[in-house]
């Protein structure tokens, strides 16, 4: 592993001297790449430098200890072997989480789909309830939601709702959230005090950048109709509504939240290009090995990962076994505690296959 870091650092040291060079200054492009790499590598490469610096006061105290000395020096020297014993062992814990492989699209911006599952109204309820839980999130994190296409029930529900939310590290956060969210309560649509069972699914996606995705406009079928309210009712006077359909993959994507067509078309074809990447990255996991798909996957969308009780105040999430009982601050947009888990138990699996690979 050191060997490895070693040459961590040495590029780390060439990357800083490139950073000086007025040839890389004066080109803003190389410049800005090379400072995004060296900007990779400077924790791994001073965690590392840390370990070197406590291995040798490691070293020099053993040393030490051979040597010919007082009662009281001795005993310094092995309280500081002591020390530097446990401090090793925790930067060699920190250093296997630095290198752990990075996911090219934790910084990205993401999209939300949120789509009502088994329950009915209710489902649609609770896909509003998400919707709000991860709109709060969105802003307390920083970052900015907009609701890109909607498809509401007139109660405060949605049969399906994608929301964009941008801000840096997004989706480095928001991965988790992919999967059947299952929600236990009375239902607000009933009277009686029986607890239903209804879900709704999450599906999160890094949002695609031009130079990933190119879309043949040929391979694109554009279709403009009137906005319609809940029941039918018209809330558009010109076909402002926009459905385009992919057609070598029968992707439908249609937008009519925007007054303006030209709104409701560049809404859409962001969705349609972040849908096309995701079923390329779907691919290209499919083509790895079990040990590396297991270092950047994030679980099966179908996997039933949360449970949302109301009656007794908790949520749990089942693939960390994680309970918390305050249903109404996690529904708020405190998610933080969950997903820092949900990393930590994510990291503990990726260090687990890279020490079997080692």
């Amino acid at each position: 592993m050191y060997e490895n870091i070693a040459v961590f650092e040495e590029k780390y040291i060439e990357l800083e001297k490139q950073l000086i060079d007025v040839e890389v200054i004066n080109n803003s492009k190389l410049y800005q790449k090379t400072a995004i790499e060296h900007a990779e590598l400077e924790p791994i490469v001073m965690k590392y430098r840390e370990y070197k610096d406590v291995a040798q006061n490691l070293e020099d105290n053993k040393e030490l200890l051979s040597e010919k000395i007082d009662e009281e020096l001795k005993e310094m020297a092995k309280e500081e072997i002591k020390e530097d014993e446990e401090q090793i062992v925790k930067i060699e814990e920190e250093l296997k989480v630095l290198l752990i492989p990075k996911d090219p699209n934790d910084n990205k911006n993401v999209i939300v789909e949120i789509r009502a599952g088994a329950g009915g109204d209710e489902a649609a309820l609770f896909a509003g309830v998400l919707l709000r839980q991860y709109t709060m999130y969105a802003e307390k994190m920083g970052w900015k939601p907009e609701i890109m296409s909607s498809n509401e029930i007139g109660i405060g529900g949605y049969k399906e709702v994608v929301l964009m939310i941008t801000g840096k590290g997004a989706y480095s956060r928001l991965k988790y959230e992919s999967g059947v969210h299952r929600v236990q309560r009375v239902p607000e649509t009933e009277s009686s005090g029986r607890i239903h069972t209804s879900t709704a699914t999450v599906a999160v996606l890094p949002e695609a950048e031009d130079v990933e995705i190119e879309i043949d406009m040929n391979d694109v079928k554009f279709d403009v109709f009137r906005a319609s309210g809940n029941g039918g009712q018209c809330v558009n006077t010109t076909d402002s509504a926009v459905r385009l359909t992919h057609i070598p993959t029968n992707i439908v994507i249609s937008c009519q939240d925007e007054k303006s067509q030209l709104r409701n078309k560049e809404k859409a074809m962001k969705i349609l290009k972040t849908k096309l990447y995701d079923l390329k990255l779907q691919e290209q996991n499919k083509e790895l090995s079990d040990q590396k798909r297991s270092q950047i996957g994030t679980g099966d969308r179908s996997e039933r990962i949360r449970t949302y009780n109301y009656p007794q105040g908790r949520v749990t999430d089942h693939r960390i076994n994680l309970t918390l009982h305050r249903i109404e601050a996690v529904t708020d947009g405190d998610l933080d505690d969950i997903i820092d888990a949900l990393i930590t138990s994510d990291q503990a699996k990726k260090i687990e296959h890279m020490d079997k690979a080692v």
